[in-house]
């Protein structure tokens, strides 16, 4: 029997979605899994994966595994337009499973590489100082330069920098046409499997809601994970030490929004429900978490402790941060996210 997985979306869509493949197999031990995806490599040596096919190259694919099977499956649904995801009532994982009927067991997504692959990329990543990687913008060219939604303001990114950039070398995984910062190594993300090892070499690593911190979970490395449209409890993972950005500060123009507040790419500056950069992230607060953990947690898979709240600092006024059932003012908690919960 071949299972025909389809995966619309961009890399981090296609990270998380290992994850899924390994409940399918858990149900259909028997089936020959076939993921279409924009992203093949994602999947390579992957052992619950038969093929990984890419969307701009299928010649033949009706003929293949379409015509006169009777035994097939087609699981093409994307769970970002179904009513559990956009109710909120789970993981991108869980809610993904469950529309196809795949028991949910706390699947994790997972990239497997060799030790060889591994360290044949180690060899090009020598630097003199340890390496902490950092994604601050995501998205295409196509959604614009910086998304409000997603991407750490500049600003915030730039003393962050600052902060460990003396101690380390920082690779800044990003578009060469994204907002660069100073005393960076801009990497572009062309080539996943390096991206992948990168991030497995690297000591410290800050991301946001994008490929890298899936890519990071899938591998086992605790990472220092910013949010600010997004909710870590459906995108992110308990090892993580997720930073959700503060209160709204303005009241925003929701006119378009369809079915959630924001459009991810960010581009209607109405949408901001921000004045201005510290009122999203505290720099300090980053800051203080990466130099409250070792760098031995950091390297290891392990689960990230807990983050104390912080105190948000909003047109010059200090604001204590609320109890759990209000909105945070910038909340450091873990994320609830433990994919054997939801």
């Amino acid at each position: 029997m071949y299972i025909i997985f389809q995966i619309d979306g961009g890399m981090g869509k296609s990270v998380a979605a290992t994850a899924v493949c390994k409940a399918i197999k858990t149900k259909y031990p028997q089936a020959k899994l076939i993921v279409v995806t924009g992203y093949p490599d994602v999947f390579a040596c992957n052992p619950y994966v038969y093929k990984a096919l890419n969307t701009s190259n299928l010649q033949y694919f009706y003929q293949d595994y379409i015509k006169d099977q009777k035994d097939v499956l087609i699981f093409a649904h994307n769970p970002y337009v179904s009513t559990p995801f956009i109710r909120e009532e789970g993981h991108l994982i869980k809610v993904w499973c469950e529309l196809f009927d795949i028991p949910y067991n706390g699947e994790l997504p997972e990239i497997f590489m060799s030790n060889v692959e591994l360290n044949r990329h180690a060899l090009t990543m020598q630097t003199p100082k340890p390496m902490m990687v950092i994604q601050t913008n995501g998205g295409s060219v196509e959604h614009g330069l910086y998304s409000w939604v997603r991407d750490v303001p500049q600003s915030i990114a730039q003393e962050v920098v600052n902060a460990f950039c003396n101690d380390y070398t920082i690779v800044h995984l990003r578009l060469k046409e994204q907002l660069a910062l100073q005393n960076t190594h801009p990497v572009q993300a062309s080539n996943f499997r390096m991206l992948v090892a990168l991030i497995a070499l690297s000591s410290k690593r800050l991301f946001i809601d994008s490929f890298a911190q899936h890519t990071a979970a899938a591998i086992g490395r605790p990472s220092v994970v910013c949010w600010i449209g997004n909710k870590p409890t459906q995108f992110g993972y308990e090892m993580h030490a997720n930073i959700v950005a503060g209160p709204p500060t303005r009241q925003p123009d929701l006119k378009y929004a369809v079915y959630s507040p924001y459009g991810i790419a960010g581009q209607n500056p109405m949408e901001s429900c921000y004045n201005f950069d510290r009122d999203i992230f505290n720099p300090e607060v980053i800051i203080d978490v990466f130099r409250k953990y070792p760098e031995a947690m950091m390297q290891q898979p392990q689960q990230a402790p807990a983050i104390p709240e912080q105190e948000a600092i909003v047109d010059n006024k200090t604001l204590e941060a609320p109890t759990n059932d209000q909105t945070p003012a910038v909340s450091q908690k873990k994320s609830q996210n433990n994919p054997k919960k939801d």
